[in-house]
Parts: C-alpha cells; sequence; structure tokens
C-alpha cells in the first residue's frame, strides 16, 4: 500500500529540512510518495528544496501564495498513492506517529484523523483561545455532523486518495481543513481517531493560523453544511 505525504510549505526554511529528512525516515517501513508544494516562499525554503531532491519524489514551485488549501489541492494532481496524508512543514507533527495513523487501515479505514486531545503522547501547550476556538469549532461540527469529532482543525487528516479527489476540494486557505470534514461527512465512509503528540509553535516562532481562521471555519461550517 503506498501512501502520498503532501507537504504544503511556504517560508519553513528553519524547518523544511528536519521535515523531511524525518518523513524519509519512515520509508524503511512504509511504501511513501511525498509530494511537496513550496506556496512561492520569500525566504530560502526554495534553494533548500532544490539542493535537497533526493528528499522527495516530486515538488511544485507555485507563482503566487494562495494558502495551504491552494497547494494541497495542486498536489492532489501528482498523487499516485492510495492514501493521501497531509503533513505540515513547521515539526508541529511528527512522521513517528504514521505508525498510529497507519493501523487503522486494517480496519478499512477510509479516513484516519489525528488527534492532539487524546491519548497520552506529549503535547506543548500554547494558546488557551487556539484552545477555545477549536473547542467550540469541533463542538459545531459534531452538532451537524452527527459525528463525535475530538480534533477537526488537526493537520493530520488520512484519507483514502479516492475520496479525496472526489469532494472537489475549492478552498485555498486554512478553511480546507473545514471543507474536508463537512464533505466526507455526508460520505458513506468510516471515519477514525488516533491520539498524536503535538509540537505546536508560537507566533514568534512562525506560527501562521489566526483567529481570522476561526471566524471563517464557523462561517464555512453552515456553508458546507447547507449550501454545498
Amino acid at each position: 500500500m503506498k501512501v502520498s505525504i503532501i507537504i504544503p510549505v511556504y517560508n519553513e526554511q528553519n524547518y523544511i529540512l528536519s521535515v523531511l529528512k524525518s518523513v524519509n525516515q519512515q520509508r524503511v517501513n512504509y511504501e511513501l510518495e511525498i509530494i511537496v508544494v513550496d506556496d512561492n516562499s520569500t525566504d530560502n525554503t526554495k534553494s533548500i528544496l532544490k539542493a535537497n531532491n533526493t528528499l522527495y519524489d516530486t515538488v511544485i514551485f507555485k507563482n503566487t501564495n494562495e494558502g495551504k488549501g491552494a497547494a494541497v489541492i495542486t498536489a492532489l494532481q501528482s498523487v499516485t498513492g492510495e492514501y493521501v496524508l497531509i503533513q505540515d512543514a513547521d515539526l508541529e507533527y511528527s512522521p513517528k506517529d504514521y505508525e498510529k495513523l497507519f493501523q487503522p487501515l486494517e480496519n478499512n479505514a477510509d479516513v484516519v484523523y489525528g488527534s492532539r486531545f487524546i491519548g497520552s503522547e506529549a503535547k506543548r501547550i500554547i494558546y488557551f483561545s487556539h484552545r477555545l476556538a477549536n473547542f467550540i469549532i469541533t463542538t459545531l461540527v459534531n452538532a451537524l455532523t452527527n459525528i463525535n469529532f475530538s480534533d477537526v482543525e488537526v493537520g493530520y487528516k488520512l484519507i483514502k486518495a479516492d475520496l479525496i479527489k472526489q469532494i472537489n476540494l475549492k478552498e485555498n486557505s486554512f478553511a480546507i481543513e473545514i471543507e474536508l470534514t463537512m464533505k466526507l461527512s455526508k460520505l458513506n465512509v468510516k471515519f477514525y481517531e488516533v491520539g498524536i503528540s503535538y509540537n505546536g509553535r508560537t507566533y514568534s516562532e512562525g506560527k501562521k493560523i489566526s483567529l481570522k481562521d476561526a471566524f471563517i471555519a464557523l462561517y464555512k461550517i453552515f456553508y458546507y453544511r447547507f449550501f454545498n
């Protein structure tokens, strides 16, 4: 079974090489296809990627910065694996957790979400405001889908390739997390969750998601539930 690892990256010169090396270490146990999409970085990310082209199978350099969602959508055109896993390029999520994410595939899982709020794995504690926003967003999604997610905004989402291609993703921004969940919830799919570790970043360390994205997510929940 081949899993396509999609790595959207924007201005991650301090982390991208470590992420790629860590993902490649997982190739000892799994068949992985690594697809990197640079979202028109303005730091040294591009040059680092070009100098380390043995650490990925495909790289796409975009000419305009459009957001995480747009990078994922672009990468899907190159996917050849049976499953797709989105891997952020900032090391908040550890590729060492692939074993946990892949385990439910033995039960024919269609979708596996990592969760930062279940399990005993180490989690860095940072912003209460982010935890509160995630709780509100997840609770609203659960109420409207009747599925008991614990962390819908998590970056680790493992999805059957034919399913993620089927749902016709459109969101260019971080709102793709909500679009994925709301559209998949309308299909007859088997969801699983597994606890993962989390090494969250502060804004001074390069974190990009903001309070504005939380309000957009709330709007998109209703949009994809009732109008799309």
